[in-house]
């Protein structure tokens, strides 16, 4: 059993963030993706990988098993019609918003190992300084495919981006 935390503290709210918008979204029939940071601690087909992020369909219908826990989201699915174990740690997750309507929320990247570990760059381009992540609108595929990596669109000429609130 762990300690709990100390009264200033207290837990992450992350993984409490990202079950209440993973409800919203199927409770409105949406599909919920998660934007991940990848690095070595993190248990993902690396083939889809670009920029050290992968973006996963976390709906129902593109995974079994799934398990929105408070340390880890785990799950399998289909990548290339091979069945995949995925296994997420809540705080490598850097957005979840749902495809539709791209409304949804974003955290911050992980900064550092939690102590102790120190996970390997999965290639030579992870060990180079990295840039920041950033998302983009994924075509999705059919219903049920958890493949989401893909090229970022050209990021729009003016305008400041945003994040929608959610009320």
């Amino acid at each position: 059993m762990s300690t709990p935390p100390s009264a200033g503290t207290g837990t992450s709210t992350r993984p409490y963030l990202i079950r209440a918008l993973h409800d919203w979204c199927t409770d409105n029939g949406f599909t919920p993706y998660i934007a991940v940071f990848v690095d070595g601690s993190v248990q993902v087909p690396v083939e889809y990988v670009k920029n050290n992020e992968i973006v996963l369909n976390v709906g129902f219908e593109a995974t079994s098993a799934l398990k929105l826990g408070n340390e880890y989201i785990e799950f399998k699915a289909r990548f290339g019609g091979v069945s995949r174990e995925i296994v997420v740690p809540v705080d490598h997750v850097i957005a979840i918003y749902a495809r539709e309507n791209g409304q949804g929320m974003a955290f911050p990247v992980p900064s550092e190992a939690p102590a102790g570990m120190q996970p390997a760059p999965l290639d030579a381009a992870a060990a180079a300084p990295r840039t920041p992540p950033h998302l983009a609108v994924t075509d999705g595929g059919s219903r049920g495919d958890a493949e989401g990596a893909t090229e970022p669109p050209e990021p729009p000429s003016g305008g400041r981006p945003s994040l929608k609130r959610i009320k």
